[in-house]
């Protein structure tokens, strides 16, 4: 009897190795999620001590459940506010959409440090791509992933951050934010919503869909995956002419089935943005999730130092254009050279 295969049997069995290859890949990823959302839980911190209990707080955390009547859309949100914000002396604020999978409680390293640094950081949830994707069966997580992923869900997500925007400026507090210097932030997934609510253009079968969000002033992206599907990222992202700082890592690859992405695409999209303050900064190893609150990813020892590294040219940036100083811009490269593989600042 011949062992040879006929064409609807190659067929089917090379369409049974792609279901478990990405069955594998899902399962994996769901493990790694849930290391991820035990971490996010953990994210407050240890106790403080008895020192820092006795001293004034520096900033307080507060949770909101808006919801987007227009939309029938829940839109939670966590605030770091500063203590020192008042009515007399409004700070500015920071907008932070999470990557794909996150949640309101996430990139807490962040939204503490800004608020500890005089910066409110308004940190969104995206309830149609947020961390209830990695309950239920782990085998349908792939397919699950790919809904998360869609235009629909990227369409809600910059409609969100606008929402949240209009809520926090007209709310109790409203006079202790500066609407004046507003800023959006992101990481993957939240780093393309970022990039929508700042400008980006995307054309669809003859109309422009526009997002832009004239409150926010400057962005920050991370880890920004492609407009997948789009081959001119130029096209979409040239209209973008508020500053802008971009980080990412050489290894910065995204690996969600159907969504492959190379580190190189952050870099695409950096040299595509049309406006000439722009920022690029290039760690050396690293991973995709390095820059979310999960503890080891991409390093046990690169991690922290990437966290640290991020927070301070985040500040940086916001110094810079804010309050017009630039000179701890200009140091950071020579401060963190030693896990730096490429720094490109405004202008050149």
């Amino acid at each position: 009897m011949s062992r040879r295969l006929t064409p609807a049997l190659r067929w089917t069995r090379r369409r049974g190795q792609v279901l478990l290859a990405a069955t594998l890949t899902a399962l994996s990823l769901w493990l790694l999620q849930a290391k991820a959302l035990a971490a996010e839980s953990a994210a407050p911190g240890a106790a403080p001590s008895a020192e820092a209990a006795d001293a004034a707080p520096v900033f307080a955390t507060l949770d909101f459940d808006w919801v987007d009547a227009a939309r029938n859309r829940a839109v939670p949100v966590r605030l770091y506010l500063p203590a020192a914000a008042s009515a007399e002396h409004p700070v500015p604020l920071v907008v932070f959409s999470h990557g794909i999978g996150g949640s309101r409680r996430g990139y807490s390293y962040l939204g503490q440090y800004w608020a500890s640094q005089g910066y409110a950081s308004l940190h969104l949830q995206h309830v149609g791509s947020d961390r209830n994707l990695w309950f239920g069966n782990p085998l349908a997580l792939v397919w699950r992933l790919r809904d998360a992923a869609q235009e629909a869900e990227a369409i809600a997500r910059v409609q969100d951050l606008s929402f949240a925007l209009d809520r926090v400026l007209a709310g109790d507090m409203a006079s202790r934010l500066d609407a004046t210097r507003i800023v959006a932030a992101g990481h993957s997934y939240g780093a393309n919503t970022t990039l929508l609510a700042v400008g980006a253009r995307v054309e669809r079968q003859s109309q422009v869909f526009d997002f832009r969000d004239v409150r926010i002033k400057a962005a920050i992206v991370l880890s920004a995956p492609p407009f997948y599907g789009e081959s001119d990222p130029a096209k979409i992202l040239g209209a973008i002419v508020v500053p802008t700082l971009h980080v990412t890592a050489t290894e910065d690859v995204i690996r969600i089935p159907g969504f492959y992405s190379d580190a190189k695409d952050r870099v695409a999209l950096f040299d595509a943005i049309g406006g000439a303050r722009k920022t690029l900064a290039v760690f050396e190893g690293g991973s995709h999730s390095m820059f979310t609150d999960r503890a080891g990813t991409g390093g046990a020892t690169l991690n922290p130092q990437v966290k640290a590294a991020t927070r301070l040219l985040s500040l940086a940036f916001l110094k810079s254009v804010f309050e017009h100083e630039d000179a701890a811009l200009r140091l950071w490269p020579a401060q963190f050279a030693s896990i730096v593989a490429r720094f490109t600042p405004a202008g050149l």
